[in-house]
């Protein structure tokens, strides 16, 4: 969408913004955009640098137990006990 926009029409918007904000708060408007623009990106990069050091990584780790339940064969339909019948 943004890659149709060529200089004519840059020049057009800035004749509007010219127009509704005067010569002498555009300065101020630009100057508040770009402490914006560096506020944002520097928390984001906070963000990013928190969520990579400070969440651990989840790594399993098996033990000689969790080995020998994965080694079983299932139970065999002889070993289980007879249902109770109600009534």
């Amino acid at each position: 969408m943004l890659g149709n926009i060529g200089f004519p029409e840059i020049m057009i918007i800035l004749v509007i913004v010219l127009l509704l904000f005067g010569a002498k708060r555009i300065p101020e408007i630009a100057g508040s955009m770009g402490k914006g623009i560096k506020e944002f990106k520097k928390n984001i990069n906070e963000a990013t640098r928190d969520l990579d050091v400070d969440s651990p990584r989840y790594e399993p780790r098996l033990t000689n137990s969790d080995l020998d339940q994965t080694r079983r064969p299932p139970a065999s339909e002889e070993s289980r006990p007879e249902p109770k019948r109600l009534g």
